[in-house]
């Protein structure tokens, strides 16, 4: 008979939204319990809410339970126990690693039962929580991040114990597919030999100003190149338009788009030929993941989640963070030697698609139910 495992979102949802509702908020809410199923493996899900509801979606079992009332660990804990039980839970699936307190309610009350802790984009606790996070941290089997790299933060200032095994696992995948590059450019008016986009904020982190300045020098030596510029939030958006109005190299070749529909993002990355990222840290990279997806070729940042994503750059470049001579080199190759069409969505295919992340779980999830029982 196939796994059981019960993935637990213990972060509550928003009062004012109903479950139904909640999948279009919390796109992940549904999209990591699906890959997991599409693994072979039986998925339940528990999300705190401040209701009781349950259905079933996509093959996949949902439990909106009311955590409303309980404010101490110990009726969490057992709250959450009854309902793994309920479920009969071969494995548990916890998102987030900031709610150590509760894994280890769980575990005292189920000692038997496999728990695996997924990092999405959390912070390193700081000092005096640490002694706390080792002793909670000692209950689970194995913590998963993107890349083995992204651990070592936390590895560094000793939040878990020495022994507890990372795993590398995607935080989800996406659904963009590759699409007829001339008709998206006639769609959405893209142009330009090499023409290269960007997606994210314009923020520090995503350091815009060293990607403007490679993309500068690349325009150099290819005048026909074009850059699209997709974002969200902008708190550097004055530093950026000033950078693009002051330099002759980039006037009239770089375009802000501002913010667009997800679905129009899906026809942007099909119009373009480089997706560019100049992030100096991630947990993740969706954005990433879609240009993968979509076939697109990726010139990013040498961090920790983009190696895993990219396999090590064995699709597209890598360039170190901050060094804007390293990026136009790199725009230049990929823009001279582009990889050949399906490649990249090859990589995803077998790499990072759905079904790879099912693969993946499922394979985790048995590795660390046989561990357990090789304990016992």
């Amino acid at each position: 008979m196939a796994m059981r495992a019960v993935q637990l979102n213990l972060h509550p949802a928003p009062a004012d939204c109903p479950p139904g509702d909640l999948f279009e908020r919390w796109p992940s809410l549904a999209d990591i319990p699906e890959a997991v199923a599409s693994g072979g493996t039986r998925v339940a899900v528990v999300q705190a809410a401040a209701c009781d509801e349950r259905f079933v979606r996509r093959g996949v079992d949902y439990r909106f339970t009311d955590v409303r009332g309980l404010e101490s660990v110990h009726a969490r804990g057992r709250h959450y126990a009854h309902l793994l039980r309920a479920l009969r839970a071969d494995v548990a699936h916890v998102h987030s690693l900031a709610y150590g307190e509760d894994v280890l309610a769980i575990s005292r009350l189920l000692p038997s039962l496999p728990i695996v802790v997924q990092d999405h984009a959390d912070r390193v606790p700081r000092w005096w929580q640490r002694p706390a996070w080792r002793r909670q941290y000692r209950a689970v089997d194995a913590v998963a991040f993107t890349a083995p790299g992204l651990a070592r933060r936390f590895e560094r200032v000793k939040a878990f114990p020495p022994s507890l095994p990372v795993v590398a696992v995607p935080e989800s995948s996406s659904r963009f597919t590759p699409g007829d590059r001339t008709a998206a450019r006639a769609f959405t008016g893209l142009g330009g030999d090499p023409c290269v986009l960007w997606v994210g904020h314009l923020a520090h982190g995503k350091d815009p100003l060293t990607v403007l300045e490679g993309f500068a020098r690349l325009s150099e030596r290819l005048p026909a190149a074009r850059l699209y510029c997709v974002f969200g939030s902008a708190p550097l958006h004055d530093e950026v338009t000033a950078r693009i109005e002051g330099d002759t190299r980039l006037r009239g070749r770089v375009a802000l788009l501002g913010r667009v529909e997800h679905a129009q993002v899906q026809v942007l990355m099909r119009a373009a030929d480089i997706f560019v990222a100049g992030s100096h840290s991630e947990s993740c990279g969706f954005a990433l993941l879609e240009a993968l997806a979509s076939d697109l070729a990726p010139v990013v940042t040498d961090i920790p989640s983009f190696r895993e994503l990219t396999g090590n750059g064995a699709v597209g470049e890598l360039w170190p963070v901050g060094d804007a001579a390293a990026l136009a080199e790199a725009l230049f190759r990929t823009a001279m030697a582009p990889p050949t069409t399906g490649r990249v969505r090859a990589h995803f295919q077998v790499e990072l698609s759905f079904a790879a992340l099912g693969r993946r779980w499922a394979s985790v999830y048995a590795r660390v139910a046989a561990k357990r029982r090789h304990s016992a």
